[in-house]
């Protein structure tokens, strides 16, 4: 057809056309890396949802939701959605002295505490009062469970609408991890997750996200992770790698950061450098990160350096694709001086042969040297299925074939598969 034929065709046939015509260069493609593939001798692997089915568009690639399609209720006002400014403003409309607000923010923040009977120094008949406008319960725990000894604790929340999320708290021999989550499910749609199975529900709220920190910070003074008691000690990292994507909450996500490092007691005094924030490759939210002038980690989840392949893993490839994503991540670099992670979880042959690591090589070494950082994880094994992690030896010539080309690579150590608490399992069933 020429293209003075296509100006005669309808909206409705236009679409059509180019949805047929994606769909065959998608093809192409596809046969392009599986010749790349037989060249190694390997097999290639495409990308499908198994045991569910994605939502697809009217353009039919998988669809993506950004914000919830629904009007959703918000949890209640909480003393960590607030500045402390705001803390104060409120206790004076409650006719307390504005000093009552850095004591509230002690016990909850430095204390781990809600419990009015601990909070002695304040005015015995009102503690009650100000614990339920302060402090309205945000996350009940359904379940925990343990592994690595008990050094590994997956902790299943019920939030004040019944939603339910999970995170991850690990203990390192140097170190407490916690992986937290951001929204009530995923709106990604990408298919080897278990998190954006349902879609997304609605946002988390700032306090709902710092919540999960204060409450793994108890549990850790109280001896409830490895069995000792730990008065002294507290979550030292935090990783946005739990439910939802992170710069899809964005403004939430950002004010959750800035009372994390925020000092005692408007915060909890962290360390802006042992927190993390991933995406899947939110371009302009990438861009506003490095903006924000807090140093934090910046993890891209790419696991494709092809649009081929990344199109059909990530749908959000489909609109910012994978150049502009690592140009987005070189430059939060440029700005902020911090070294980017790059996630790429290998999964048997659809994403782990060699031609592929000398590719991602190539972009990253095209926009220069010591910026970033790539921690391959091994996928978490499901028998009998496409997605499932690669095999020892060709995991070693991946990361091994980085390394020669000049990328700082590290594979990455992988907790709580046994309790579906590691990378993309996560899906706050209630069953389990």
């Amino acid at each position: 057809m020429t293209s003075s034929d296509s100006t005669t065709l309808t909206a409705v046939e236009r679409k059509a056309l180019r949805t047929e015509q994606a769909a065959a260069q998608r093809a192409q493609q596809l046969r392009i890396s599986k010749s790349r593939a037989e060249a190694e001798g390997r097999s290639q692997v495409i990308p499908t949802a198994e045991g569910w089915k994605q939502e697809m568009g009217a353009d039919g690639r998988p669809e993506l939701q950004f914000s919830t399609k629904r009007r959703v209720s918000q949890p209640p006002k909480h003393l960590a959605d607030l500045t402390l400014a705001e803390r104060q403003a409120e206790l004076k409309a409650l006719g307390l002295p504005a000093f009552r607000a850095k004591q509230l923010s002690t016990h909850y923040f430095q204390h781990y505490t809600t419990d009015p009977e601990k909070m002695s120094d304040l005015p015995k008949e009102r503690r009650g009062e100000l614990v339920q406008a302060m402090f309205p319960k945000l996350l009940t725990e359904v379940k925990r469970l343990e592994t690595d000894d008990g050094k590994t604790i997956k902790f299943l929340w019920r939030l004040f609408d019944g939603s339910l999320v999970e995170s991850v708290l690990m203990r390192y021999p140097n170190r407490i991890t916690l992986c937290i989550s951001s929204q009530c499910g995923c709106g990604m749609n990408c298919p080897f997750c278990a998190t954006g199975q349902a879609g997304l529900t609605r946002n988390m709220s700032t306090a709902e996200i710092l919540d999960q920190i204060v409450q793994a910070n108890r549990v850790i003074a109280e001896g409830g992770l490895g069995g000792q008691k730990h008065p002294d000690e507290r979550v030292g990292n935090i990783v946005f790698m739990g439910m939802g994507e992170p710069l899809a909450n964005y403004k939430r996500v950002m004010n959750a950061v800035h009372r994390m490092v925020a000092e005692a007691p408007e915060g909890l005094g962290m360390s802006a450098r042992g927190i993390t924030v991933s995406t899947v490759g939110l371009v302009p939210a990438i861009r506003k990160l490095a903006d924000e002038n807090v140093p934090v980690t910046f993890a891209l989840s790419l696991h494709a350096p092809d649009d081929e392949l990344r199109d059909e893993l990530i749908p959000v490839n489909s609109r910012w694709k994978v150049d502009e994503a690592l140009d987005a991540a070189y430059d939060y670099y440029v700005k902020t001086g911090r070294r980017v992670s790059i996630e790429y979880a290998l999964i048997k042959d659809m994403n782990d042969h060699e031609w592929r690591a000398e590719m991602l090589a190539k972009k990253l070494n095209a926009r220069g040297r010591g910026w970033v950082h790539v921690n391959p994880i091994p996928l978490n094994p499901v028998p009998g299925s496409i997605w499932t992690r690669s095999e020892s030896d060709i995991t070693s010539k991946f990361v091994r074939r980085l390394d020669e080309l000049g990328v700082p690579t590290t594979l990455r150590d992988t907790r709580g598969k046994e309790i579906d608490g590691a990378c993309g399992q996560l899906a706050a069933d209630g069953d389990k």
